[in-house]
């Protein structure tokens, strides 16, 4: 409601002292606190019978606090003085802010009356154009059709992005950015310092999810209607979508089959082209504290699938979600992409596990492409997550990398533990000369020199190693233990 609309009711007879008959109130708010800006949200109409005023100088107090508030008008009624003393139009006056004068027979409860009923229809009609955009989406409106409609019906702008940042639907400038919010918001709708408010569309969770962004401070019954309306053309979307879920499944359960003319079919019916380079991403998204949900592998698809803005689809395989995806472009311009926006994604409480396979071609080579991005992913997950490429894993990595925790936690504790434990008795370097030490293919003297101590201390140092370990550093097996303690540590 505008103050224009309240002032033109004629049984109130409100009459404006200062300021412009400008600015939407949306709602009321009665008080003689002196100062009342805790209580205060913004856009509010203020009633108030000048109780706090005791000494002139109140009334800049008083007007301070609203003018930071965002209140949209204060009217005082004439009820305990009988007049709105100058000192009150004078502040509201020097700081723009819109000051009523209510007489003395009307209340403040007729005044309040008439802004709610005025807001509630509003609101009402606001709901009545907003069910109806509902049922065009129903009837098979797409997304330019529903923001159309928001826009014209509603008055509202914005878009659909998804948790990396691309703009599915409308327009939403700074994606990146409000793609981020959505990400680590802690509870949605999530207003932004803009204003934008951030819903999301459905209940997938966030890592792969969509968010609905629209411009300004938005009612939330009116941005979830319209979220339940982005969520019901997502759906259709994915109905499509299985078909070709449902064709890579058949396609990866076949592959190691002899039978390369079925393959090449199968891979044909994928859309794939048998002589065009590809590769194949396997991803696990795991999320900390979340019990229900799709598992690592079921997620790890459907957040692979976002990384490459669904050019492609995923399946859940046994242990993480399977993609593959044509090379239009180099392997490494695939790798940087995918490194990039899974930085983005992943964040507190979410870990992102992407293993790539080297650039592949032909029906022979998908078992062996599943295989390497399965042995990268797992690599990439005893780091805490990121992603492995199989350049990586032809090293003793992968050895590390195919050992359970457990095992490898333990190998790593049995070897090392008397070596941190006399370091942290001795404020000793036992570990990182260990370390320089192998990694100088046991020269002494580049070893003394990287660590910019003298021989002697080195030997010393190494002597120690052996006796607190029961290993002999001048036999290879024993380096070779020692070294891949290390790197399992």
């Amino acid at each position: 409601m505008q103050i224009s609309e309240l002032l033109a009711q004629e049984t109130l007879r409100l009459i404006l002292l200062t300021g412009e008959p400008v600015g939407e109130i949306t709602g009321v708010v009665v008080t003689d606190l002196p100062r009342p800006g805790r209580y205060l949200s913004g856009g509010e109409l203020v009633l108030t019978g000048m109780m706090w005023r005791h000494r002139p100088s109140d009334s800049e107090v008083f007007v301070d606090h609203l003018v930071r508030a965002g209140v949209t008008a204060l009217a005082a009624g004439d009820a305990r003085l009988g007049h709105v003393p100058d000192d009150l139009v004078a502040a509201c006056r020097a700081r723009g802010l819109a000051l009523i004068e209510v007489p003395i027979e009307v209340s403040f409860g007729a005044i309040i009356d008439v802004v709610d009923r005025r807001m509630a229809g509003e609101q009402r009609l606001a709901l009545g154009r907003h069910r109806r955009i509902f049922a065009a989406v129903a009837e098979g409106a797409g997304l330019p059709e529903l923001f159309r409609m928001a826009h014209d019906e509603l008055g509202l702008t914005g878009g659909v992005v998804s948790a990396t940042g691309r703009v599915i639907a409308g327009e939403v400038p700074d994606a990146s950015r409000l793609a981020l919010e959505f990400l680590r918001a802690v509870r949605l709708p999530h207003v932004t310092a803009d204003p934008r408010t951030i819903f999301t569309v459905d209940r997938s969770p966030r890592v792969a999810g969509w968010a609905l962004v629209l411009d300004g401070d938005v009612n939330p019954e009116i941005g979830y209607e319209l979220a339940s309306c982005v969520a019901l053309e997502r759906t259709r979307m994915e109905e499509g979508r299985r078909v070709e879920r449902r064709l890579l499944e058949q396609l990866v359960g076949l592959a190691g089959s002899a039978d390369l003319p079925e393959l090449s079919a199968r891979m044909r019916t994928c859309g794939l082209d048998v002589a065009a380079p590809y590769a194949i991403v396997a991803c696990t998204a795991l999320r900390s504290g979340a019990s229900d949900g799709p598992d690592a592998a079921t997620l790890g698809g459907l957040v692979l699938e976002e990384l490459l803005d669904r050019s492609v689809v995923a399946v859940a395989a046994a242990d993480a979600g399977l993609a593959l995806v044509p090379l239009r472009d180099s392997l490494e311009e695939l790798t940087t992409v995918l490194t990039a926006r899974a930085a983005a994604v992943a964040g507190p409480g979410v870990r992102l596990s992407l293993g790539v396979s080297a650039a592949l071609t032909g029906p022979a080579a998908i078992r062996g492409g599943i295989e390497e991005a399965g042995y990268a992913r797992r690599m990439a997950d005893a780091r805490e997550g990121g992603l492995v490429t199989s350049d990586e894993i032809y090293t003793h990595a992968l050895l590390l990398a195919t050992v359970p925790d457990d095992i490898r936690r333990g190998f790593a504790s049995r070897l090392l533990d008397p070596l941190f434990g006399y370091d942290r008795r001795h404020q000793a370097d036992l570990v990182r000369t260990l370390s320089t030490f192998l990694d100088c293919a046991g020269s002494w003297n580049v070893c003394a020199e990287r660590l910019h101590v003298h021989v002697n201390t080195v030997r010393y140092r190494i002597k120690r190693v052996e006796e607190l370990t029961g290993r002999n550093l001048t036999t290879m097996a024993d380096r070779v233990d020692l070294y891949l303690a290390l790197r399992a540590s």
